[in-house]
């Protein structure tokens, strides 16, 4: 089964854990841009391309690595502007965010920007008025549902597992496992670098049985064991830092053992048909 590759273009000092406010990420040391391009390379060695969420306020900085990756094959999808959480916007100040995410990613991109994930996966029970302003500008597919409900900041626990329409947008909801009744996330993230990497695999196995691709995700900053560290509780601490120094290997593994495709690609949302994906 061809699954869905994904990475949340965005650095370090944008990560919610970390709680460093906007205003003050001109301060810290850029290190999205090398750092992606170690997947980038790590990409091209398996032959495999991935949809990119761009975050806005690195496409304003680092325009030129958002080309790259266009011209390397993969698909721009946008992150937003300012990785400010749904549950912290208002539907206008979300669809202004959005709007200058769009505007600083699309022109470095060869073909029209189709996707959205929201920060955080904060598309939940209470924000899902953000889909219809995707669709309003022009943004077919949204992958931000986490159907989970143990998380303190994102999940709909009743949510479909499979990709499945939500009005005139499409979801493709990050991937859980349901193990014994509960719902077990093997879509990347924090997820891939603090279960063994055994257990990621038969996960994903099970969803692929199931008929399901999987949706998987990381940040550049998870192959980064240099990156500053920050103060913080010892819970996010072990969530931001954990395993760090093994995500590049395990990933180089993961590109092995699974076949992976952009979003786009595995929706069939293709130029000629953008009204139906299959």
């Amino acid at each position: 089964m061809i699954n869905a590759l994904s990475i949340d273009l965005e650095d370090w000092f944008c990560a919610y854990n970390l709680r460093i406010k906007s205003e003050n990420w001109d301060r810290c040391e850029l290190r999205a841009v090398a750092n992606t391009h170690r997947i980038l390379d790590l990409m091209d060695k398996h032959k495999t391309r991935a949809t990119f969420f761009v975050l806005g306020w690195i496409a304003e900085r680092a325009p030129e690595l958002v080309r790259e990756i266009d011209r390397r094959g993969h698909e721009i999808a946008t992150h937003g502007y300012s990785h400010t959480v749904l549950t912290e916007l208002t539907p206008e100040g979300f669809e202004a965010d959005l709007c200058r995410g769009l505007a600083v990613t699309q022109p470095n991109a060869s073909q029209p920007i189709l996707g959205y994930r929201a920060p955080s996966f904060t598309v939940t029970s209470k924000t899902l008025w953000a889909l219809d302003i995707l669709a309003k500008h022009g943004v077919k597919y949204d992958s931000s549902i986490f159907p989970i409900s143990h998380h303190p900041d994102y999940g709909i626990a009743d949510a479909s597992l499979s990709i499945h329409r939500i009005g005139a947008i499409t979801e493709v909801p990050m991937s859980v496992a349901p193990i014994l009744g509960k719902n077990v996330p093997c879509s990347g993230g924090g997820y891939f670098r603090v279960f063994p990497y055994f257990l990621t695999k038969y996960l994903m196995r099970q969803c692929n049985r199931q008929g399901r691709p999987v949706v998987f995700y990381l940040h550049p900053w998870e192959v980064d064991p240099g990156q500053p560290h920050v103060q913080m509780s010892r819970s996010k601490t072990f969530r931001h830092y954990f395993n760090l120094d093994k995500t590049i290997g395990r990933l180089d593994q993961l590109l092995s053992d699974f076949q992976f495709a952009p979003i786009r690609e595995v929706l069939g949302l293709f130029s000629a048909n953008l009204a139906n994906p299959r």
